[in-house]
């Protein structure tokens, strides 16, 4: 059997916004993001307050210094959370907002990997699923 294409010009299936799956992901991601972001508020209070804290793991060619991640840190998280916040109360503007910080989180992580790196790599895989819902989710007004 082979699929059919669809005619030209035709609009791509949209999930249903009342369907309990794509609205429960997205509250996810909205919980993920104000979590997270709380998250890494602590991980840069931790790079600025004592350097100690974190130790390189290898030789990596970006350098920055720890009190120069921490700082990154705190303000990607006091931005991610907020706009967690505002996922969680449905705000339009927060769910484009949040794929583009959920994605600065994580070349962000991606870099700070020599310090912290199992973190990293869960942080980044949380970054991913919060760009896939918050993309995936189209409210009612949107389908055309």
């Amino acid at each position: 059997m082979s699929q059919q294409s669809p005619p030209v010009g035709a609009t791509p299936p949209v999930p249903d916004p009342a369907d309990r799956w794509v609205t429960g992901g997205v509250a996810f991601a909205g919980v993920l993001m104000l979590c997270g972001g709380v998250l890494a508020v602590l991980q840069g209070i931790a790079g600025i307050v004592e350097d100690e804290w974190y130790v390189r793991v290898g030789d990596y060619v970006y350098r920055i210094s720890l009190t120069g991640w921490g700082w990154i840190h705190l303000v990607i998280g006091v931005l991610v959370a907020c706009t967690g916040a505002g996922v969680l109360k449905g705000a339009e503007w927060a769910r484009v907002t949040g794929i583009l910080l959920a994605s600065l989180s994580l070349i962000t992580q991606f870099l700070f990997l020599p310090y912290s790196p199992i973190w990293s790599v869960i942080m980044i895989a949380l970054d991913v699923f919060v760009i896939w819902a918050l993309a995936a989710y189209r409210t009612s007004a949107r389908v055309v």
